[in-house]
């Protein structure tokens, strides 16, 4: 692995963090700045979740995510195919939550699939889809 390979990798997992990070403090300035300003993103595996530009994909997690009183995203095992200013990036996620009037709290967990390129500013998000594998103490099934 060269040196330009190393610091990408480190680059794009720092980008992967910082959007953990933007989430939980609902840091919507922050969140906004890891994607380009034409980017897509995909929620739509997730209960309530959506598809659409960036800025109207911030408006929407920042109506849904007011009424959650904890998030804790952790981002993990990340794989970058990184073909010269591009990258495919697949990351594990996993994220514990609270929801109002619920005892105990819920958990979900899946893949983060962005697609990446370096910009002036460094590299950012073009593409996120996230792909939800699994939700236990679901708001929508719960007690059935």
């Amino acid at each position: 692995m060269d040196i330009q390979r190393i610091g990408d990798t480190l680059e794009i997992q720092a980008l992967l963090s910082a959007y953990a990070r933007a989430v939980d403090t609902r840091d919507w300035a922050l969140y906004r700045s890891l994607f380009t300003a034409d980017a897509v993103l995909d929620y739509t595996s997730a209960p309530f979740g959506r598809s659409g530009p960036r800025d109207e994909i911030v408006e929407w997690l920042r109506e849904s995510m007011a009424v959650l009183p904890m998030t804790q995203h952790l981002v993990t095992n990340i794989e970058a195919d990184i073909d010269g200013d591009t990258a495919a990036v697949r990351a594990l996620f996993y994220n514990p939550m609270r929801f109002p009037g619920f005892a105990e709290p819920s958990f979900c967990g899946g893949t983060y699939h962005h697609s990446m390129i370096r910009t002036a500013d460094g590299w950012r998000s073009r593409g996120l889809r996230e792909e939800n594998a699994w939700f236990t103490n679901n708001p929508l099934t719960a007690g059935q």
